[in-house]
């Protein structure tokens, strides 16, 4: 007697499970930038069961489950309850937030999605910071071990905030045993982004410091999100970085982009960046500089060695960037309107803003000897 055709058998025993999908995986601040394309990337992977996206608005994802709340609101616990894994995307780096209200929402929200996430059952939270935790220094090697250490300052835009989060990540296994944290650290982000990092393509000239050793590497945002889907699906994990593969020196930037440098001595130009920032010209502290002065090129060898290689290289990544921001006109940080770059001028403009500090540095002294 034959045996019966398998279907029949599944009919005859209902009890026998289907074929386990995957995770079901939590992004916050999946409305926009990264945290939206990473939704739509899972939602649309056949290797994911489901994706639960948290935002303080609805975004585009139509298969994602949507919570609208902010993710410093200890409410968000029982949204994480039925997840395997999130990735923590709600960070605020902004050049124009606030430095008080940013690092409160960045470093508030990273503690409440880590104690919620234990507290909901999840067992892997995937962070994502950058490569500037490394720090921009003389002497780093290239390219840096993701082992390196740590050695960044806080006077760079968010970085501060981002070695807190990385204090937090470390944290977090012995505070909630059973939690795994996986911590992503791209190399400078181009796609869609804003930062001191990608603004320094705007402006007319490249500030070069004298001296100095600036060596290029570029992430770009989709491999970011393939990266962090290789985190979120247990293909990798500890600290790893991302970008691509090797590095552009200055001068190939120089040439590749058709933006001749404008070089200054390390005193005016650190002097000027620190001034006008204070005065509130320029959006981009001194620490800015340190990151287009030196090396913080990172090897991604987890990655490689998981299987995982960049889809772009940073020559394409710099090409994609010059298109993002043709036409943007950027000086010292300062986006300038339409008006401003017209009437200033493109060198012009950059003289008035390292004048106006010379001048108000004069003011200072004139008004200290009265």
């Amino acid at each position: 007697m034959s045996s019966p055709d398998p279907q029949v058998r599944a009919a005859r025993n209902p009890s026998t499970p289907a074929p386990a999908r995957g995770p079901v995986v939590a992004v916050t601040g999946a409305a926009s930038g990264v945290g939206a394309l990473l939704a739509e990337r899972l939602a649309s992977s056949e290797e994911i069961k489901q994706v639960i996206a948290i935002d303080e608005r609805r975004g585009d994802c139509s298969q994602a489950q949507w919570h609208l709340l902010d993710v410093r609101d200890p409410a968000i616990a029982e949204k994480l309850r039925g997840a395997d894994v999130v990735v923590h995307l709600a960070l605020d780096l902004d050049l124009e937030t606030d430095g008080a209200a940013r690092t409160a929402y960045n470093v508030r929200g990273t503690q409440t999605v880590l104690t919620a996430a234990a507290a909901a059952g999840v067992h892997r939270v995937v962070l994502c910071t950058s490569a500037m935790v490394y720090g921009a220094l003389p002497e780093n090697e290239l390219p840096l071990s993701e082992d390196a250490e740590l050695r960044a300052t806080a006077e760079a835009t968010g970085v501060g905030d981002l070695l807190e989060v990385e204090r937090l990540a470390r944290r977090a296994p012995r505070a909630h045993p059973g939690l795994n944290v996986t911590v992503v650290r791209p190399a400078t982000l181009v796609g869609g982004t804003d930062t001191a990092l990608t603004r320094y393509f705007e402006s007319p000239r490249l500030l070069v410091v004298a001296g100095s050793r600036p060596a290029w590497q570029f992430c770009h945002v989709e491999d970011l999100c393939s990266a962090l889907e290789y985190a979120v699906l247990e293909k990798v994990d500890g600290e790893l970085a991302v970008g691509c593969d090797g590095w552009l020196e200055q001068e190939e930037v120089e040439e590749l982009s058709g933006i001749r440098r404008m070089e200054l001595p390390s005193a005016v130009a650190l002097g000027a960046a620190a001034r006008l920032h204070r005065i509130g010209l320029t959006p981009s502290p001194a620490g800015d500089l340190a990151y287009t002065m030196y090396p913080w090129v990172v090897s991604v060898s987890r990655l490689h060695d998981a299987g995982w290689r960049p889809q772009w290289t940073n020559e394409e990544v710099l090409a994609e960037l010059l298109e993002e921001v043709s036409g943007r006109r950027t000086v010292a940080g300062r986006r300038l309107g339409r008006k401003d770059a017209t009437a200033a001028g493109a060198a012009g403009a950059t003289v008035a803003l390292l004048g106006a500090a010379a001048v108000v540095r004069r003011a200072r002294k004139a008004r200290r000897r009265i």
